[in-house]
């Protein structure tokens, strides 16, 4: 009987932690809020000041303070930490204000972010400059691009679309007002078209012409027909279509400058202003461009082949270097996007100002996407796992970097919010010529009232 007693005393420990075990792996989520935040703020207040010393976050104190502990007590004078704000929980992770002693900067804190990951035991630790001598450390209990979930508050903006998971636990929002164009490559099965579904999708309840080129037939970009103003699918469309482009940016230059009260024979490049200038009921919708594969837009096999691939190749540029302000903007896809392609791709690369590398096959494609902006971040999008696909590597002008993943969502799913919404496409009567046929729903007919034909022997 004692025998049986003790073996419950010692099963009903070992079933709390194999709970708590099986709970960390299948709801991450859950057992941050349960057991990993009660532990993480243990950990954080009981060893700020030996972390931060530790560190190296922490300087002598003042010589007045200094003389003020030696007067009154016999304590030794030890060196001052940042002070620490108030720590307040998240979903995901904590957040808490540091402000700096005299002397650092947010780089030192940044430097020291992995030893702080390690000894407070959270996934990540992340630092952000809020003003003069505060920063805010963002602390990240669980690997949440393992399985994406957007937050819940997200800005509905115009033009301003959240297409991804950071790994902070905060949207990737895709801004055309910020980044007006973008390139996004990847390997196949790396996650370029569960991108271009999220950014399609979130564009599809704005007043923004979606235009699409995709050379494989359109098999990626057919499905968004309902919702889409033009699309062309093969180069020989898309050699027709991007002139209409350019002339609809022209004509919108025409507009600001009879706004303006320019002379009709003012060069483009000489025009400061763009559409948003403009007052509501006179502004056009703003474009956005989908290339899917723009390789198969430079491949080319014969001298005619070729002359139609450098027209294509310099309107392209004329929009990359034009179309902001007429509120036309690009978003390229592809596996490699470098010099090998041919006269011109450089050029239109360097215009492309948004950057995101999914799973690549070697280290010259993620140098073709992040080498000239964020160098740092090669070496992080080709340690990209085959088992990981939506997740990416964003780079950022200032030459930060950061990972990302979409959300999944099926086809079915972005098809149908294109249909629901495709009475929000604005009119262009330029690019009627292109629209994608759209074939009607089936109707369902009448329930059949004939009888079964009897089984015969």
């Amino acid at each position: 009987m004692t025998d049986l007693v003790t073996l419950a005393e010692l099963g009903s420990p070992l079933v709390v932690i194999g709970g708590a075990a099986y709970v960390r792996h299948a709801s991450p989520a859950a057992y941050w809020s349960t057991v990993g935040l009660p532990l993480s703020v243990a950990r954080l207040l009981a060893s700020y000041s030996s972390t931060m010393d530790a560190c190296g976050l922490t300087v002598e104190p003042p010589r007045w303070r200094a003389l003020a502990v030696r007067a009154t007590t016999r304590r030794e004078v030890r060196p001052v930490p940042p002070r620490r704000g108030i720590i307040r929980p998240t979903s995901t992770g904590l957040r808490m204000r540091l402000r700096l002693v005299p002397g650092q900067e947010p780089a030192d804190v940044a430097a020291s972010a992995e030893r702080l990951r390690h000894a407070w035991g959270v996934q990540s630790v992340h630092v952000r400059d809020v003003k003069p001598g505060v920063v805010e450390l963002r602390l990240v209990g669980f690997d949440v691009l393992r399985k994406v979930r957007m937050p819940r508050r997200s800005d509905s903006r115009p033009l301003q679309v959240p297409v991804a998971l950071r790994e902070d636990a905060t949207a990737f929002v895709r801004d055309y007002r910020t980044v007006p164009h973008e390139l996004v490559l990847g390997a196949t099965l790396s996650g370029k078209s569960m991108y271009l579904r999220n950014l399609v999708t979130g564009l599809a309840s704005q007043p923004v012409v979606l235009v699409g080129i995709d050379c494989k037939r359109g098999v990626e970009l057919a499905p968004f027909a309902p919702r889409l103003s033009a699309l062309a699918t093969d180069p020989d469309q898309a050699a027709e279509l991007l002139p209409v482009l350019v002339k609809e940016m022209e004509d919108r230059y025409d507009l600001i400058k009879v706004r303006q009260g320019l002379a009709p024979g003012t060069a483009e490049e000489l025009i400061t202003s763009d559409i948003w200038g403009l007052p509501e009921d006179e502004r056009p919708a703003p474009l956005v461009l989908v290339i899917d594969e723009v390789a198969e837009l430079f491949m080319v096999a014969t001298r005619k082949e070729e002359e139609r691939r450098d027209e294509m190749v310099t309107q392209l540029i004329r929009l990359a270097q034009l179309g902001r302000a007429a509120g036309i903007y690009l978003e390229v896809c592809g596996q490699r996007f470098g010099a090998e392609l041919g006269k011109g791709a450089t050029m239109l690369r360097a215009q492309l100002t948004g950057r995101v590398c999914h799973r690549v096959n070697d280290e010259a494609s993620a140098k073709m996407a992040l080498g000239d902006i964020a160098p740092e971040a090669v070496q992080a999008s080709c340690a990209i796992a085959p088992e990981l696909p939506g997740l990416a590597v964003v780079g950022e002008t200032s030459g930060g970097w950061s990972r990302i993943r979409t959300p999944y969502i099926s086809l079915a799913d972005a098809a149908a919010t294109c249909r629901a919404t495709a009475h929000l496409a604005p009119d262009v009567p330029a690019l009627n010529p292109f629209r994608p046929y759209v074939p009607p729903p089936p109707v369902a007919g009448p329930d059949s009232v004939a009888a079964a034909r009897p089984v015969t022997e």
